[in-house]
């Protein structure tokens, strides 16, 4: 059996190499830090307006019974308790399929309404995490720039020529 043999070797930046790689970190940094500020700011707005609603989970729900509606689980539950309820109204047929002149129309019309707004709050809530998320990605990557870059670059010693 053969054992290799790793050399380490050392990567040599220019000034100019090794301040861009710490400014593109900085800017990492920075970015992430913004895209986490602004995923926190989304969820939390989501949240307020959805609680401004004053929706309360019904009884007949399979979990989160009585609960506010605030958060993306709370709202996927009631889109479907919503969905239920228009479906018994109409004898299992969507407002698609409901005939112009049925009277159960406008009900199942205006539940697909609701049921389509706590789905979008659901996929407001998945991008307010997506964006954090990427925020967190992004620090890193920059923390990791900067590593490799530090402030005080050892200085090499001088070599002596003959």
């Amino acid at each position: 059996m053969s054992a290799s043999v790793v050399e380490s070797q050392a990567v040599v930046l220019t000034h100019g190499q090794h301040r861009g790689l710490r400014l593109v970190g900085l800017a990492g940094i920075i970015v992430g830090a913004l895209f986490i500020i602004v995923g926190i700011i989304a969820w939390i707005a989501v949240a307020s307006q959805l609680r401004a609603e004053n929706i309360i989970i019904g009884e007949d729900a399979p979990i989160l019974v009585g609960e506010q509606v605030d958060g993306p689980i709370d709202a996927f539950v009631q889109a479907s308790v919503i969905n239920m309820h228009a479906l018994e109204m109409a004898d299992g047929k969507t407002y698609a399929e409901l005939d112009r002149e049925d009277p159960v129309r406008a009900s199942v019309m205006d539940a697909s309404f609701l049921r389509a707004s706590l789905f979008t709050s659901v996929v407001a809530f998945g991008v307010a995490l997506m964006a954090a998320g990427v925020g967190v990605i992004f620090v890193l990557f920059g923390w990791g720039l900067r590593l490799l870059a530090p402030a005080h670059p050892k200085t090499q010693p001088a070599v002596a020529r003959t």
